[in-house]
């Protein structure tokens, strides 16, 4: 598995994606989309399939654009970590993309439906950090000890493309189909006598009380930390490392499953605990 977004060279047969033209064109395509909550065409016809250094640049103009408007950064996700999500879309390697503070939910929560497009939901381990990881050979054992806690969450991914009619590209230009996040309550860390270890996790996600996903911390990269490692490396090369107080999704531990407004949504990752969240109907949910 390639473990670098960056890796990936254009093809040459695709559309000239330095281009800045194609750039902002394909970021006001998905910012349209958001605006309005009607799903576009893939950006790959802009873009290409495989250029991942354009496909960034777009998810910074659409990342700049939410911040322009008053969004603040909360964090970070990691995508397509799981093999089975990385089978679900036809893709190889991990992502990511960014967070905002007001796509964080607590746990019970009701999330608006009308926030997010083409709800999608998977169980994973979310990582809030107590140190900056900017400096150093950002080791696992510096990781870790950077990991403030741990708590069990759900991330509601979302995405603009009609379909998910998605190539890698389009994924990470579309800030890696962020769309919300809930966050359990009950707090682990990972250092000391009771230490959390989270490849050892195990999860399980119910939507109306059917199981839907079941899944490990050992199908995120192999463990969950590998992730957040590989996510400090790569923000620190890309010059805006993670920072204390930042939430970190690390990547689903299972399969996501569509979801329609009114289900209430259930993960179990033990030992880690509990998290639940209903997506509230069309109406009772504008976006936010």
């Amino acid at each position: 598995m390639t473990t670098d977004p960056r890796a990936a060279a254009p093809d040459a047969t695709e559309p000239d994606a330095t281009e800045p033209d194609a750039v902002t064109a394909a970021a006001d395509r998905l910012l349209a989309a958001q605006a309005t909550g009607v799903p576009c065409p893939p950006v790959r016809d802009l873009i290409g399939r495989t250029d991942v250094q354009a496909a960034y640049a777009v998810q910074q103009r659409v990342v700049r654009a939410r911040t322009a408007g008053g969004g603040r950064v909360a964090g970070r996700k990691i995508g397509l970590t799981s093999p089975a999500v990385q089978a679900q879309l036809g893709v190889d390697r991990p992502d990511f993309g960014v967070l905002f503070a007001d796509m964080q939910y607590p746990d019970g929560a009701a999330v608006p439906a009308g926030s997010i497009l083409q709800p999608r939901a998977e169980a994973e381990i979310a990582f809030v950090l107590g140190a900056d990881l900017a400096d150093g050979d950002l080791t696992l054992e510096q990781v870790r000890a950077a990991v403030d806690h741990a708590v069990a969450a759900i991330e509601v991914c979302g995405s603009r493309i009609a379909g998910w009619d998605i190539s890698f590209a389009d994924t990470v230009a579309d800030n890696a189909s962020a769309g919300a996040y809930v966050l359990g309550t009950e707090r682990r860390r990972l250092e000391g006598p009771d230490a959390f270890e989270p490849r050892e996790a195990v999860m399980t996600m119910s939507v109306d009380g059917r199981q839907v996903s079941t899944g490990d911390g050992a199908a995120c990269l192999g463990d969950p930390l590998l992730a957040l490692q590989w996510l400090a490396r790569q923000a620190r090369d890309l010059g805006d490392p993670l920072r204390a107080g930042q939430v970190v999704l690390s990547g689903a531990l299972g399969p996501m499953r569509a979801i329609t407004p009114g289900s209430t949504v259930e993960a179990v990752v033990a030992p880690l605990g509990t998290v639940r969240f209903t997506l509230s109907g069309p109406t009772e949910g504008a976006q936010r």
